[in-house]
């Protein structure tokens, strides 16, 4: 760290979206794209016929990960390679212990004498916080008693056609602004939800209701996500005014549809957070619903729109400045979940994966990663920010989420079974 660096962050007074003007943005590179066996491939003309013309933008190929993935699975089993490593896990350990027993005081001591700086005043980030849980319990209670007591006649949800205010949806389950409480919001998690995936999932719906949460913590929703809107600018106006508190806030994208980044990049930046966009592994829901026809369109959804506004920022401005405050990918979903299908490669192609069964764990790492990797390439060649992979990794399930999360990820999320 210089000497003379600032003890504060450099504070804009105008709002970034404020001054955003599609004339001053970054030109149109006139780039083609096409998605092939589940990576896309960028092209100098809009003609992509023409094979000349596609730009070198080196990815891991397919065949070499696969290799790479079996022959690691075969140092896992190896018996004297893991005596080696227990050894020297062992020893590493030991090794920490005795720096902490010999220099504990010294550090204590060295922490004293750095001046204005203690736990409350240094920068701490959060780097788990899904977006619909940054708020404390308390802090939604009152925002939601606050929305009742405002917007009780504001057409919030839609039943079977019927459109319902906010005074008929809270009627239909008998409750009232008086009968609500930390206790029957009930979105604390606990430790009954450790390694219980479903009770997680539970503690997203306030009183146990889905419709509440689909009101107050959704964007895609029949008010378009405001009431969601308003407690996540609160929570940034919180963690601005204690200045020293970071966020990283998770958002999901499902791949449904090619419109989902332009709903989420309404987005109001802050110094205070970034984010880091989560894709959770449901595509046997989305085609047992017919949602998609294969799993490459699903691939093209949550890509295509990222290499687009790479290309011609000017054509999609807000999803261009709200990249630059995205620092990756996150891979989510309950990893206890059976796969009926290895990856090897007789897997089938993203574009003729039609059957209903969700490909493995390692299948959607490896198409995250190849399609990041020429997008990280298209964008560090034209000065913009990068982005990393951080999958929750090693929560449960096989060895080889672990062996390809190693391969492939900056860091990741739990890793429990690695005390395995």
């Amino acid at each position: 760290l210089a000497a003379d660096a600032p003890v504060h962050p450099p504070f804009a007074e105008q709002h970034p979206y404020e001054t955003w003007d599609p004339q001053t943005m970054p030109a149109d590179l006139g780039f083609g794209l096409k998605m092939v066996d589940g990576v896309v491939h960028v092209y100098t003309k809009q003609d992509l016929t023409d094979k000349s013309t596609e730009l070198d933008l080196p990815y891991p190929d397919l065949q070499e990960f696969i290799a790479d993935m079996n022959f690691l699975m075969a140092l896992i089993i190896n018996g004297p390679i893991k005596s080696f490593c227990y050894r020297r896990l062992q020893y590493l350990s030991s090794k920490f212990q005795m720096h902490v027993l010999l220099n504990e005081m010294k550090e204590l001591a060295a922490q004293k004498k750095v001046p204005h700086r203690d736990f409350y005043n240094i920068r701490k980030v959060d780097t788990h916080i899904h977006a619909s849980s940054c708020m404390n319990q308390k802090h939604l209670l009152r925002f939601i008693k606050r929305a009742m007591k405002k917007h009780l006649d504001e057409i919030v949800h839609v039943e079977k056609g019927k459109e319902q205010t906010l005074k008929e949806v809270f009627e239909t389950m008998n409750l009232t602004a008086y009968d609500l409480s930390v206790d029957t919001l009930d979105v604390h998690a606990d430790r009954n939800t450790f390694h219980r995936f479903d009770k997680f999932n539970a503690k997203y719906n306030p009183i146990g209701e889905s419709i509440l949460r689909e009101i107050f913590i959704k964007t895609d929703n029949r008010v378009s996500g405001k009431y969601f809107a308003h407690i996540i600018k609160e929570v940034m106006s919180d963690l601005e005014e204690s200045k020293y508190q970071n966020a990283e806030l998770r958002l999901s994208i499902y791949g449904r549809s090619r419109d989902e980044w332009d709903k989420l990049a309404h987005r109001v930046p802050s110094h205070n957070v970034r984010w880091l966009v989560q894709v959770p592994r449901l595509f046997d829901v989305y085609r047992t619903k017919k949602q998609l026809a294969n799993f490459q369109e699903m691939l093209e959804n949550i890509f295509l729109p990222l290499y687009e506004a790479t290309i011609h920022p000017a054509q999609h401005p807000e999803l261009h400045l709200f990249l630059e405050h995205v620092d990756g990918f996150d891979s989510v979903d309950d990893e206890s979940k059976p796969e009926h299908h290895i990856f090897n490669l007789d897997s089938p192609l993203p574009g003729n994966w039609v059957e209903e069964d969700n490909p493995p764990y390692s299948y959607y790492l490896y198409y995250m990663y190849a399609n990041m990797t020429v997008l990280n390439h298209l964008r560090r060649k034209r000065g913009f920010h990068t982005f990393v992979l951080r999958p929750h990794c090693g929560e449960a399930g096989p060895i080889h989420h672990l062996v390809s999360g190693f391969m492939v990820s900056e860091n990741i999320s739990h890793g429990l079974l690695l005390r395995k």
